[in-house]
């Protein structure tokens, strides 16, 4: 497993904003699905290594809770780290905040089981050893803030 993970950036684009220039709400759900993605990419196991192996991973719940606003131009951190995981279920809990001023404005998580291709949840340790031990990993590993 790699021990080097970087946080994922990202500059607030103009479209992200509503008419007062904050962050829409709805644009930091996104961003936690961006940080996971990343997350994954930088160990190796992408959604499309998963998909390929018989793995899907919904989102089964989401919390967000806004702490400070966010706006056009604003360049955040967002810090993925897996806080639960027993192979049938997993919690990804996020942190973000203002690159510029080190503020926290953002925490939040997602929830998410695993299907198999045929759409029904399914035990990782039994049937997707690889898939297992990567979250596994994760989950002792966290990430470190970069």
């Amino acid at each position: 497993m790699k021990e080097d993970i970087k946080a994922y950036q990202h500059k607030v684009q103009y479209y992200e904003t509503d008419q007062m220039g904050i962050v829409h709400h709805s644009n930091y759900i996104r961003w936690f699905e961006e940080a996971r993605t990343d997350l994954l990419e930088q160990v190796g196991f992408t959604y499309q290594k998963m998909e390929e192996c018989g793995v899907i991973i919904p989102v089964i719940g989401v919390n967000c809770e806004y702490k400070s606003m966010v706006r056009f131009n604003d360049i955040v951190t967002i810090f993925p780290r897996v806080t639960e995981f027993n192979g049938v279920k997993l919690t990804v809990a996020y942190q973000i905040t203002d690159v510029a001023t080190g503020k926290l404005c953002t925490v939040g998580e997602t929830k998410h089981c695993f299907l198999n291709s045929e759409y029904k949840m399914f035990r990782l340790a039994k049937e997707k050893l690889e898939v297992y031990q990567t979250f596994k990993d994760l989950l002792e590993l966290g990430v470190k803030k970069a």
